[in-house]
């Protein structure tokens, strides 16, 4: 049982890692909570299963399954809350300067 713990507390903190990385490297706000919203629910949930683990059958264990359904529900509804609120307040999405140039000109001739 203790395996099945250290697996899923580090596969945990592997998520919640790449939910940082994620976060500082990324280059506009919408990557960056995709990014956060995706991982950071998901070593969320592994890190509260693994707690449940090593507990075993019992009470807390109820109360943190219960915890993991609610993370599961709440974190992508606020992530889309949040990335539909920037939308209506007019948060650019970020496009590399070669694409711009390609969506001013599509046939991709130069500009005299």
């Amino acid at each position: 049982m203790i395996v099945v713990v250290v697996v899923l507390l580090l596969a945990g903190l592997f998520f919640l890692t790449v939910s940082t990385v994620g976060l500082i490297r990324l280059p506009d706000f919408y990557s960056r909570a995709h990014a956060v919203g995706k991982s950071e629910t998901l070593g969320a949930i592994l890190i509260l299963l693994g707690l449940a683990a090593h507990y075993g059958w019992g009470l807390l264990s109820l109360k943190i399954i219960l915890i993991v359904f609610l993370v599961a529900i709440t974190n992508p509804t606020g992530i889309h809350a949040i990335n539909r609120a920037s939308i209506g307040r007019g948060f650019d999405i970020w496009v590399r300067e070669d694409d711009r140039a390609k969506a001013r000109d599509p046939a991709g001739r130069e500009e005299p």
